[in-house]
């Protein structure tokens, strides 16, 4: 099967950012954003999942108005949003790595996720195989962040942690690697956006 991924060059250094984004808010982009400055991207794919398997679906939304949304939010020279995931049917993120193996080789991806991700990584399905395929950018997220740098992921790998401030060089590490990187923390969450739709359609 061959995928529509983003256009690229050979070597460019890539953050891949998967998320349900129900709906994508500034919270979301600043994520991307604070990944792109401080691990000198050249480019942030926003990967729209078709459904996350932890998530109930009706939890998920509709997957057009998630895409709609992601790239009315991701307006940005250097964001690119993609549906590539829903291409392959993958389900969770370790399938959508093994999706993307053709073109893992041909620039230096890293994965991005927010400290509440990597604070419950190894709730995900192949989660050992998540880590050992790219290297992790775990951004700062409200009340999660003691959580990750506690949690079970960061003790598994402990000794493949990069110091913050040489977090460009997590993009060329070969993996198991992952980098904390702080941020100012921002309110936005899709949950409360969703309860506050709910609230005024009453």
């Amino acid at each position: 099967m061959m995928l529509r991924a983003p256009a690229f060059g050979e070597g460019q250094r890539i953050g891949l950012f998967g998320g349900s984004f129900n709906p994508a808010h500034y919270g979301h982009y600043m994520v991307a954003l604070y990944a792109l400055k401080r691990l000198e991207l050249d480019w942030v794919w926003w990967l729209v999942s078709p459904q996350n398997p932890l998530k109930d679906p009706s939890e998920t939304g509709e997957y057009a108005a998630r895409l709609a949304s992601t790239r009315e939010v991701s307006k940005h020279p250097r964001f690119a949003v993609t549906d590539i995931e829903k291409q392959m049917g993958a389900r969770t993120t370790a399938e959508t790595l093994r999706g993307l193996k053709p073109l893992l080789g041909r620039a230096q991806f890293v994965w991005i996720m927010g400290a509440d991700s990597f604070a419950n990584l190894h709730h995900w399905h192949d989660w050992l195989e998540i880590s050992e395929t790219l290297p992790l950018a775990v951004l700062a997220r409200p009340g999660f962040s003691l959580r990750a740098l506690g949690g079970p992921a960061a003790t598994r790998f402990a000794e493949a942690q990069i110091p913050t401030n040489l977090a460009p060089k997590l993009v060329t590490a070969n993996p198991p690697a992952w980098c904390f990187i702080p941020m100012p923390l921002r309110p936005e969450s899709s949950t409360a956006i969703r309860k506050r739709a709910r609230v005024k359609a009453v």
